[in-house]
């Protein structure tokens, strides 16, 4: 069986084709920096290439990536007819799914009904499975959501927030949490490579955000909210906010509570400090150049702000677990960005979390690795994520079953 497995985040789709029989990756690549210019990666066994091109919405990302699967020099298959199903990462569940599923029309309905609680994503999501439904009519599809993980085990007292019982049960206003495909997956290797489950902090951070709070194997407690909106700060999301932020905005404005929202999931974040960019990698450019300006200042401000808000976190969840045994740095930044690793963790000696700055510089893109010191009672990881393989599984059980 022949996976397809699609993972679209805010500004970017992931990809991988996966052979089920041995769990091998046949192709993957990323789509990037969709909406803002574009970039087109590629891999094919020991094969490489990288496209610059123009990626206006996820329904190009996705025609590009369906023509490198079959094309002559970069392709893996002879006929998109050789994949077996496609697995489809969604943000947001809501109160309505509970588990995978297969895609029919009720589903894509109810998908786009979640987008206030992920108006970042449920559109995009529903334009990959349309594009897919479009060149691939007659393949199965799945959908895993990335809020189950944190819904199934978060304690009532960490998810619920402080409002009354009809916003919560008429309104379903509660946390539900994001990114669970990739904290669930980085928790199970954590547990792995620890040598038992424990008490574990999973810090995804990429343009999309977030950290949880995970004991032996189970989420007590998420950054991310109602919508991807809370937490921490991110490519164009401001986080974590005063609410009444949003009634000085309209007033200010004179534009609506929904245009208030959208200003803060679209128009804030690293974009909105910084005044040049939501990606950090162009952030990062300026504020550790010799530039002397108001616009590097605001660059270099922005990157402390993130990573003192990760910092607040990595505290406040080492009290909700009541220690720490291990942490972990995953997705884009987390992984690649070893000068925000160092920011992150700069001052916790105190509290048993200590950095070897030199394995953390050298840590290797794309590889497992260790970066504490020898003195660190807490053990800190880069861990690359794989929520495509964990989609993957949820759909070869879902279509083995039909």
């Amino acid at each position: 069986m022949k996976i397809l497995v699609v993972n679209s985040g805010s500004s970017s789709v992931k990809y991988q084709l996966i052979d089920m029989e041995n769990e091998n990756v046949l192709a993957k690549g990323l789509c990037e920096r969709i909406g803002i210019d574009g970039r087109f990666t590629h891999k094919w066994g020991e094969n490489k290439k990288v496209m610059e091109v123009s990626l206006p919405n996820h329904a190009v990302a996705m025609e590009y990536i369906l023509k490198a699967l079959v094309d002559s020099e970069t392709g893996v298959i002879k006929s998109l007819d050789e994949i077996n199903a496609i697995g489809n990462r969604v943000v947001q569940g809501g109160a309505i799914f509970t588990k995978s599923c297969l895609v029919t029309d009720k589903v894509v309905e109810d998908i786009l009904s979640l987008k206030p609680l992920a108006p970042l994503h449920q559109e995009a999501h529903i334009a990959g499975i349309k594009a897919c439904q479009k060149l691939l009519p007659n393949t199965p599809q799945v959908v895993v959501f990335d809020t189950v993980f944190h819904t199934s085990t978060m304690p009532d007292y960490a998810y619920r927030y402080a409002v009354d019982e009809r916003a919560y049960k008429e309104w379903n206003v509660r946390k539900y949490g994001f990114h669970g495909t990739s904290h669930k997956y980085v928790s199970e290797i954590m547990a792995e490579k620890f040598g038992r489950k424990g008490k574990f902090i999973v810090c995804h951070i990429g343009n999309g955000s977030s950290v949880s709070a995970i004991l032996d194997g189970k989420c007590q407690d998420t950054s991310m909210g109602l919508t991807p909106l809370e937490g921490l700060i991110m490519g164009s999301r401001s986080g974590d906010i005063d609410a009444t932020v949003v009634d000085t905005f309209c007033k200010q404005t004179g534009l609506s509570s929904a245009e208030a929202v959208n200003w803060l999931n679209k128009k804030c974040g690293l974009l909105g400090v910084s005044g040049v960019s939501e990606d950090m990698r162009d952030i990062e450019k300026i504020a550790f150049s010799d530039e002397v300006s108001e616009r590097a200042d605001n660059c270099r401000l922005a990157l402390n702000m993130c990573a003192y808000r990760v910092k607040k976190y990595i505290g406040s969840y080492m009290a909700v677990l009541g220690g720490l045994d291990a942490i972990s740095f995953t997705a884009g930044v987390g992984e690649n960005g070893w000068e925000f690793r160092e920011n992150v963790l700069k001052g916790l000696d105190g509290l048993g979390i200590v950095l070897d700055k030199e394995k953390n510089k050298n840590a290797k893109r794309g590889e497992y690795s260790e970066i504490e010191a020898e003195n660190s009672k807490t053990k800190i990881y880069v861990i690359p994520t794989n929520e495509e393989i964990m989609i993957a599984r949820e759909t070869k059980d879902i279509i083995s079953s039909l």
